[in-house]
């Protein structure tokens, strides 16, 4: 970023927007009557506040900086003349994120058509009302760079470029899918464009990236690979963040100096469970520093905002600096999955949210900056529509995989251990089950 106030390395700690929670148990809501005020944010914890994370003499020995950014972008300068100065985007940025969110909303309502049709099956994690997160930090990386989702994956592996039929192929179940129909909703993978997976078991992706950011460093550092500057983003929940995994991976990133960072899509629900009432010091960015890592908090539902936090964390990682945390408090406009009635939330949280849509925030933005017109916005809304009702034709004429790729990859030798020497497959062997076959 080029403003102080923003960068992490700074000595001065940015304060976040005030906020104050109220639970009532009894209604089941986090807002309160704090939601009359149109400014308010939630914030990821009771009471969001800064101060040094380090005051020991140790401390000296810690570079890093940890900030709360809500207000970054309110806080940026730029040392020029131009009238333009102030602007966080040009027009073409401004386009380009704003055809991108459009893309994963439009390709997130038609999933939920077309699961309701009969045309998905399993479970089905839309990701409405996050958008700005994988836009404002998927948009910054090269081909190169490598991304690891959760079950809510359809949306990161479209902002890392993976072909919109190829991701709705995949949730149809069909040949033509990026995993050729065997990975469905939750396990997108894309060699090609270094998708290295969608997990559905929370934290389990986040080892994989560890080691995707240790390949890096160690081409770079080891191999020689001068020009291997490549980093890793590993996306996951709010609840994923009391998980084991998390923890050991922060420490081996931090000790490695790893050019990875940790995204937290904090939408403060795990499933039906409120962040509050599950986590004992809800402000996940804390975690950061007792590694030895810049801890961020910043406002998910702006992508602008996001991607400030972005730039900067990926800058680090590039250049050696080691890995960043960053929790982006959000959103999610459904349930939890599509098969989520969505009770448990209460309807004023839900409604506060929603009037905060990120998509409407980014065309305002571009609106008041003169950076679009109507009918650009509009033009790029057609072509989306468009894009979708294609990847839909696709997916629906494509044909269902043949039996025969069921067992592969899935045994290193499949014709040794998974085909019998008939060419049968040995599981239809009723002694197979039993536990008496040879294999």
């Amino acid at each position: 970023m080029a403003a102080s106030a923003s960068s992490f390395a700074a000595n001065k700690f940015l304060q976040p927007i005030n906020s104050t929670r109220s639970i009532d148990n009894n209604k089941k809501t986090l807002l309160g009557n704090q939601l009359k005020d149109s400014s308010f944010f939630l914030g990821s914890a009771k009471k969001l506040y800064m101060k040094k994370p380090f005051s020991s003499q140790n401390s000296k020995s810690r570079s890093n900086g940890v900030f709360a950014v809500s207000e970054v972008v309110k806080d940026k300068k730029l040392n020029t003349d131009s009238s333009l100065s102030n602007l966080l985007i040009t027009k073409d940025e401004g386009l380009e994120l704003y055809e991108d969110m459009v893309l994963g909303r439009a390709f997130e309502d038609m999933c939920a058509q077309m699961y309701y049709r009969g045309k998905m099956f399993g479970f089905v994690h839309l990701y409405n009302g996050q958008e700005a997160v994988s836009t404002g930090f998927i948009r910054l990386l090269k081909k190169e760079d490598s991304v690891v989702s959760t079950y809510r994956d359809h949306v990161h592996a479209l902002s890392k470029g993976v072909p919109a039929r190829q991701v709705m192929s995949e949730l149809f179940g069909k040949t033509t899918g990026c995993c050729r129909g065997q990975g469905g909703s939750m396990h997108m993978f894309s060699k090609e464009h270094n998708v290295l997976g969608g997990f559905a078991f929370i934290g389990e992706g986040i080892p994989v990236a560890t080691g995707a950011a240790f390949t890096s460093k160690y081409r770079r550092e080891v191999m020689k690979e001068a020009d291997c500057d490549h980093v890793t983003m590993a996306f996951f929940g709010d609840g994923t963040c009391n998980n084991g995994q998390f923890f050991e991976c922060l420490n081996m990133a931090a000790l490695w100096k790893l050019p990875i960072i940790f995204v937290v899509e904090n939408n403060l629900w795990a499933i039906g469970m409120s962040h509050l009432r599950s986590t004992s010091d809800p402000e996940i960015w804390k975690k950061g520093p007792a590694f030895g890592m810049p801890g961020v908090h910043v406002d998910g539902m702006d992508v602008l905002k996001v991607r400030e936090v972005a730039k900067e964390a990926v800058a680090r990682a590039r250049r050696g600096d080691g890995p960043t945390l960053v929790e982006c408090e959000t959103y999610r406009f459904r349930g939890h999955s599509l098969a989520d009635p969505d009770e448990l939330r209460d309807p004023a949280e839900k409604n506060h949210y929603a009037a905060r849509d990120p998509i409407s925030a980014l065309k305002k933005y571009m609106f008041e900056n003169n950076l679009a017109s109507e009918a650009e916005l509009k033009a790029i809304d057609k072509k989306i529509d468009e894009l979708v009702e294609e990847a839909v034709e696709f997916a629906d004429e494509s044909p269902h995989p043949v039996r025969s790729q069921l067992l592969e990859n899935v045994f290193a030798d499949p014709k040794g251990f998974g085909i019998g020497p008939d060419g049968r497959y040995r599981c239809e062997d009723p002694k197979f089950t039993e536990g008496t076959a040879h294999v």
